[in-house]
């Protein structure tokens, strides 16, 4: 089956977006940071993008692997 390896890069792309999203949402999001007087907003919101950047970055590299992994497998048959 030729067209497999790219429809489960797909499948764990959609798998990574919706985790991404259960993750961001109703955890990251209800973070919250006090103690810092006037910029405990500007904390909070570093902290969450920090958070999500870190995701996306570790997304990429996740999705990478497996590109990879598909182009080798297809190169040795």
């Amino acid at each position: 089956m030729r067209g497999t390896p790219i429809f489960f890069y797909i499948f764990v792309m959609w798998l990574l977006i919706i985790a991404g999203g259960a993750l961001i949402v109703p955890i990251i999001a209800h973070i919250s940071i006090h103690g810092f007087g006037k910029t405990d907003n500007l904390i909070d919101s570093a902290v969450k993008a920090s958070i999500a950047i870190m995701l996306v970055v570790i997304w990429i590299l996740i999705m990478s692997k497996i590109k990879n992994w598909i182009f080798h497998k297809q190169i040795n048959h």
